[in-house]
């Protein structure tokens, strides 16, 4: 059974985040808010916690498309390849913000992603997120509990969400409603940009 947690964003408890930051490193599934829809998450080193996301979604998790969510830029260079100026001032330009961007991965991926070609970053504008990130001390690996054809309150109202999963992860964070409009996904693996998925942000950071 999950626990529920209320976190409030503009100023999350330090003690909470530290708590939560074990259940990850202990291999721990954790629902977290981010500045579009809730994110189930876990450990982007830990298999087993990558392998139980995976049984959820119903996917492989060889060709599993998930985010790392990341806390800033700042450890861009350990999963991505070298990336142009131009790419990297789109990037200063959108994050934090509502992007997922699609980038050339390197081979310092972690050993459940080192057949990837590309990486999807994500640097959430949400405190809650990227407290939970630097107390980990490297990317949560990402996936949204959106429900892509139908606007359910589920996806929306923690207390709903932790209805729904409390028996799949364990622990909810409650830091409020959420949004219902996933990311924008934007693909740079080939240096010019392509809107693969249009949803909260504008595409006139595009340009």
């Amino acid at each position: 059974m999950a626990e529920l947690i209320k976190l409030f964003e503009e100023n999350p408890n330090p003690r909470q985040i530290s708590r939560i930051g074990d259940v990850l490193r202990k291999g721990g599934l954790v629902i977290y808010p981010t500045d579009t829809v809730y994110g189930l998450g876990c450990d982007i080193s830990n298999t087993k916690a990558l392998e139980k996301i995976a049984r959820i979604k119903g996917v492989k998790l060889a060709k599993a498309n998930w985010s790392f969510v990341c806390a800033d830029l700042s450890n861009l260079s350990d999963y991505v390849r070298q990336i142009d100026s131009p790419t990297f001032k789109l990037l200063k330009r959108a994050l934090p913000g509502p992007y997922t961007f699609i980038l050339p991965g390197n081979n310092n991926l972690p050993k459940d992603f080192k057949k990837r070609k590309t990486v999807g970053i994500r640097v959430p504008d949400n405190k809650i997120a990227q407290a939970l990130v630097l107390e980990l001390g490297n990317p949560i690996v990402s996936t949204s509990i959106h429900d892509e054809d139908e606007v359910l309150e589920y996806t929306t109202d923690p207390e709903l969400i932790f209805e729904k999963w409390s028996n799949q992860v364990d622990v909810v964070i409650d830091g409020g409603y959420g949004d219902n409009v996933a990311s924008t996904v934007v693909d740079l693996s080939d240096g010019e940009p392509e809107v693969v998925r249009e949803g909260k942000g504008s595409l006139d950071i595009l340009s």
